[in-house]
C-alpha cells in the first residue's frame, strides 16, 4: 500500500505543472513567456528564475525538446509552466491542416515522452493564427495563449535595450514575449525581475494568470 501511495505521489507530480499560490484578484500580476526552447541559454535562466523565486511560462518547439529532453523536463520540474510552440516553427495560416494537426501532436508527444506532462496550451510561431488554427487545437485539447505586448528582443539583442522594452510594457495581468534562445534575454533578466519586483509586480505562470479558469482548449487567450 505504502509502495502504491508513493508511485502515486510520483505520479501526480509529474502530471500538472505546479502552480503559484499568489491570487492576482489581490496583487499585480505579470507573466513572463518565452518562446523558441529549450536552447542553450535555458539552463542559465532557470538558474536565475530559482534565485529570484520567480515562475515563468516556457513554450517549447518540438525540435528543440527532441535535442533537450532533459532541460524540458528540468523547466517542469521548477514549477514553471510549458506549452507547445509547434515542431518546427512554421507559419501555421500557411499549412494544410493535416500538417498543422502534425505540428501540434508531434510536439505534444515529445514533451509529454520528456517531462510526463501534456500540455495544455500553444502559442502560434510569430503569433500568426485564425479561426482555422484555433479550431485545429481544438482538436488537440490546446489552448491558444498570445501576449500583450512583444519585447522584440530577438531584433533588439541589447541587454539594456530589453530591459527597458520589458519595463515600457509591464502592466497588471500582462503577459510579455520574449526568447529564452536570445543570449541577450537571459543576460537581462536578473536587473528585470529585481526592477519589476521594485514596482510591485508579483511573476507568475499563465495559468496562475487565469485564476484557475483556464487555460481551456479552443479558446484564445490575451
Amino acid at each position: 500500500m505504502v509502495i502504491h501511495a508513493l508511485l502515486a505521489a510520483a505520479l501526480a507530480m509529474t502530471s500538472a505543472p505546479a502552480q503559484t499560490t499568489v491570487d492576482c484578484d489581490r496583487v499585480k500580476c505579470l507573466a513572463l513567456t518565452f518562446d523558441d526552447g529549450p536552447g542553450p541559454g535555458t539552463p542559465a535562466l532557470l538558474k536565475t528564475l530559482k534565485k529570484e523565486g520567480v515562475k515563468a511560462t516556457f513554450f517549447l518547439v518540438g525540435k528543440k525538446v527532441e535535442q533537450s529532453p532533459s532541460v524540458a523536463k528540468q523547466t517542469l520540474k521548477q514549477g514553471h509552466a510549458i506549452g507547445n510552440h509547434t515542431y518546427s516553427h512554421p507559419s501555421l495560416p500557411t499549412r494544410g491542416d493535416d500538417e498543422i494537426l502534425n505540428e501540434l501532436k508531434a510536439t505534444q508527444e515529445l514533451i509529454e515522452q520528456a517531462t510526463g506532462y501534456r500540455p495544455q496550451m500553444f502559442r502560434p510561431p510569430y503569433g500568426h493564427t485564425d479561426d482555422r488554427v484555433l479550431g485545429l487545437a481544438d482538436q488537440t485539447e490546446l489552448s491558444q495563449i498570445l501576449w500583450t505586448g512583444t519585447t522584440l528582443d530577438w531584433s533588439l539583442r541589447d541587454p539594456k535595450k530589453i530591459k527597458a522594452a520589458v519595463l515600457k510594457l509591464a502592466q497588471r495581468n500582462g503577459v510579455l514575449l520574449m526568447h529564452d534562445t536570445v543570449p541577450e534575454t537571459v543576460k537581462a533578466m536578473p536587473g528585470i525581475i529585481k526592477e519589476l519586483k521594485k514596482r510591485g509586480y508579483h511573476l507568475v505562470t499563465v495559468p496562475a494568470l487565469l485564476r484557475g479558469k483556464g487555460p481551456k482548449p479552443g479558446t484564445s487567450y490575451f
